[in-house]
């Protein structure tokens, strides 16, 4: 048989090393997964629908740091990638995205499933091309999997099935993907740097996910500069763990300690973290930044400072001209700070002997406790995300993964199953919301059908939590939020799936420990409350009255029985 632009297309990514491809099979994309199926190499992850094949492969991309593909059909087909492909670029993962299309001789006439990709893909992506013929395949191809690598984000080859029946063109190069470069900023800039942070009294250094690989270096200045470390959540699998100067997370799910200890520096300097909320920044400190990306120095707040370099390159230069300070005064307070937000979070995490609410905080604290060592944590986006943020342990070896930067609900299961087909051996837990669970509840039978042994955490809770939380925080009464949820675990079993339920606190360890030792896919059903409240570091006077507010509409609106629920819940452990 005849070699293929399909064959050539699996051949380039194979040598380029690409293992998995994640996707859902359809018409114009058939030349292209038979090409994978004859030659063996590559693993098709059948996947019930295309945005969940671009989570997976984002996953895939964030916990190996290699180039990771997905693959749809023409028109719908391709067009669900794109919610997964937002997150993925936004998040700086290597995601390629094969694009199947309609018939080249049919393109621009309104044809069936007709779109143009080359358009619809260009703002969720770095690069995105039609391959129009057989010979400019490969160019095009080698030059977006460039993209995706060097750039950290999303190419797409949009190409139509008809091309990619034609006979190749050309053989794969030998040189094909750029490692990472070292990049680090001039010795001027990198002396400026030094002599600002000498020159404080009061340092914070705020870490972000370009921290990566850097958290020795990252530690040992901060201990030399006597400087609290404060972290986004996208920094927490960086920094959170061996870390004497770390004083929690900043932002809305974060700590009162971090939210001080930014504020109340004279210097701060932010190491890889694109941070989008503004009002968490110190409005009168200097303000350096360090980051990889040009677009990301000063997008959040006027610097003082902007060098571009990786974290890692720029410390290893930086470090030995920073004289060590000896006043610590700004670091122990913010310490002290920390250990009680520490304790007052851990507080609410507890469950009494004669508790009949199983609160969120405690199912998050008791799988932290019963995970393994180096467990992969997705969380999905809402209520999960806090309660992962302030509960889940980190230590070096786990790993986390969510929709931290486009937000989007129903990841974690998703992302899940990347995690565990890039990890098969190690246990892959997905911490999900009742909403974000039954959004793309069809990839649930993905676990089965792709024998993936991945671990579903389901907070029945019966609401869109954090939607409802907002609304009650700006003064709105919550419409809309319900949800009117199966027996999750009876569901499970239905599909072959192992599942428990649990709706009483003293049985949770218990259930538990059962589902994460459970060999195959396995779902917790965990029964919690509706109306746990998710308390930001800071609450202004505006957020009060308008909270206030909503207590008196839902008095007027005859709710007031969600009122003594609300404190039910809350002031009661």
């Amino acid at each position: 048989m005849a070699k293929t632009t399909a064959d050539l297309m699996a051949e380039t990514l194979r040598q380029a090393g690409v293992k998995r491809v994640y996707g859902v099979v359809g018409d114009s994309l058939n030349g292209f997964t038979d090409a994978l199926r004859r030659r063996g190499d590559i693993e098709w992850i059948h996947m019930r629908n295309e945005e969940g094949a671009a989570f997976a492969a984002g996953a895939d991309a964030h916990l190996t740091g290699e180039l990771a593909v997905c693959a749809g059909s023409c028109g719908p087909g391709n067009l669900h990638l794109i919610n997964g492909l937002f997150d993925c670029q936004r998040s700086g993962v290597p995601v390629l995205a094969i694009a199947a299309h309609i018939p080249s001789s049919e393109i621009g006439i309104d044809y069936f499933q007709a779109t143009h990709p080359e358009s619809l893909f260009r703002e969720c992506s770095h690069y995105v091309e039609l391959v129009s013929n057989p010979g400019q395949l490969l160019q095009v191809l080698t030059r977006a999997m460039r993209v995706a690598v060097a750039r950290r984000g999303v190419a797409v080859v949009v190409i139509p099935g008809d091309v990619a029946l034609k006979p190749a063109v050309g053989k794969p190069p030998k040189w094909l993907l750029p490692a990472p470069p070292v990049v680090r900023p001039r010795d001027c800039e990198i002396q400026a740097l030094a002599d600002m942070l000498n020159g404080a009294r009061r340092v914070t250094l705020f870490c972000g996910a370009g921290c990566a690989g850097a958290h020795d270096r990252v530690v040992a200045l901060a201990d030399t500069l006597k400087a609290p470390i404060v972290h986004p959540l996208r920094g927490k699998e960086h920094m959170e763990y061996d870390n004497p100067f770390d004083v929690g997370m900043t932002g809305l799910v974060g700590f009162a300690s971090g939210y001080s200890a930014m504020k109340e520096c004279d210097a701060l300097l932010i190491l890889g973290a694109d941070f989008p909320y503004r009002q968490f920044f110190p409005e009168n400190a200097l303000v350096a930044q360090i980051d990889i990306r040009a677009a990301a120095l000063g997008n959040r707040c006027a610097l003082d400072q902007g060098v571009l370099g990786s974290v890692k390159d720029t410390l290893g230069a930086l470090l030995p001209l920073i004289e060590e300070k000896t006043d610590s005064k700004h670091l122990d307070r913010v310490l002290r700070d920390y250990r009680k937000a520490r304790a007052d979070l851990d507080a609410l995490a507890e469950s009494g002997p004669n508790s009949k609410v199983i609160h969120p905080q405690y199912v998050t604290r008791v799988v932290s406790e019963c995970a393994d060592d180096d467990a992969i944590f997705s969380c999905d986006v809402g209520t999960p995300i806090a309660w992962t943020a302030r509960y889940l342990k980190m230590n070096g070896r786990r790993r986390l993964v969510g929709s931290f930067n486009h937000g989007s609900m129903a990841n974690a299961m998703l992302q899940a199953v990347g995690a565990q087909a890039a990890f098969p051996e190690r246990q892959v837990i997905s911490m999900s919301g009742d909403g974000g669970f039954t959004m793309m509840m069809g990839e649930f039978i993905t676990l089965l059908q792709a024998n993936l042994p991945i671990k579903i955490v389901v907070l029945n809770n019966g609401t869109l939590g954090f939607v409802e939380l907002e609304m009650k925080a700006s003064g709105f009464l919550d419409v809309g939020c319900d949800l009117k949820n199966p027996n999750f675990a009876e569901l499970a079993q239905s599909m072959g799936i192992k599942g428990v339920r649990v709706e009483s606190p003293q049985d949770l360890r218990a259930a538990v420990q059962e589902v994460l030792q459970h060999k195959g896919p396995a779902l917790l059903d965990v029964v919690s409350p509706r109306q746990e409240l998710v308390m930001p570091p800071t609450t202004t006077f505006d957020e009060a009255h308008k909270f206030g507010m909503f207590m008196l509409k839902a008095v007027l609106d005859g709710r007031a029985g969600e009122l003594i629920d609300l404190a039910k819940v809350n002031l009661t452990r």
